[in-house]
């Protein structure tokens, strides 16, 4: 019996390279399904996800591949395509991302598993439960004993993501480097011109004309991490702050939906401070 498996890699830029990894699985047994490579020129930097069948299990790969690994100098991962990424989902009082995500997880369209729900508030309690997923009330009021309880959570848990789908609280430069390459965030996209309370109205009042928002890793640079997905909609005069953010809640919830499913799918490389995300 075959296991699927997925391949993704970056090294430094060189000839050979595909090549390299193409022949290691031809000749342990495996067959490519789907590849997909980008070369970034500016940094020499090379990046390759291979989506390929293997009778072999995914252990066994690992250490398989280790020593063409080794010489080209790739950082690697290989993971079994078909399971679900084990997420766990951060909340303020804000509803839409987390009906989006648990929505799409309980109709099999996104891949993952959410073993828990953390807010900071009770308000999403109801909603959690109603999708059969256990609810963690964590109040922010002590920082330190907040963070180190979701730390215990994702390890607990074995939690492979962690999302923070309109968790309005600041993380810790600590626990952002603990989460390093493995949080997402979703944010509007006014920031940095309107910041604070109230952005829709101060859209409003300055007449924009596109609702937008972007999806994000996580890091200790606020609002600032790696992009993963970006999205807009167009808008006009007609629409008040009421209406601009009904809009910005449906940009919010399908942005961040589709940053998580290119996360769990393995599609997407850190480049620095930008991304490489295969489609």
């Amino acid at each position: 019996m075959s296991t699927t498996v997925v391949l993704t890699l970056t090294c430094p830029d060189r000839a050979g390279l595909v090549y390299a990894v193409t022949r290691w699985i031809a000749e342990s047994g495996g067959n490519i399904l789907d590849s997909q490579q980008f070369t970034d020129t500016a940094d020499a930097e090379f990046f390759l996800r291979v989506h390929f069948d293997h009778p072999q299990p995914v252990d066994e790969l690992r250490a398989s591949f280790g020593p063409v690994a080794v010489e080209h100098a790739m950082r690697f991962q290989l993971v079994v395509a078909e399971q679900p990424t084990r997420t766990l989902v951060m909340v303020s009082k804000e509803g839409h991302c987390l009906n989006d995500l648990l929505y799409r997880q309980s109709t099999g369209a996104l891949p993952i598993e959410v073993p828990a729900v953390v807010s900071n508030h009770r308000d999403l309690e109801r909603l959690a439960t109603m999708y059969g997923v256990p609810f963690h009330h964590v109040p922010s009021g002590d920082k330190v004993e907040a963070e180190a309880t979701v730390l215990r959570l994702v390890e607990e848990l074995d939690v492979d993501l962690v999302v923070l789908a309109r968790y309005m609280q600041i993380l810790s430069d600590d626990l952002c480097r603990s989460l390093a390459g493995r949080a997402i965030n979703i944010h509007h996209s006014f920031l940095p011109s309107f910041k604070g309370a109230r952005p829709y109205h101060q859209a409003h009042d300055r007449g924009v004309k596109l609702i937008g928002a972007t999806a994000h890793y996580v890091t200790a640079d606020l609002d600032e991490g790696p992009i993963i997905d970006q999205d807009v909609q167009r808008v006009d005069h007609r629409l008040g702050p009421t209406d601009l953010a009904r809009v910005g809640r449906d940009v919010e919830a399908r942005t961040l939906s589709r940053a998580v499913a290119l996360h769990a799918e393995s599609r997407v490389l850190l480049n620095g401070p930008r991304t490489v995300v295969f489609g």
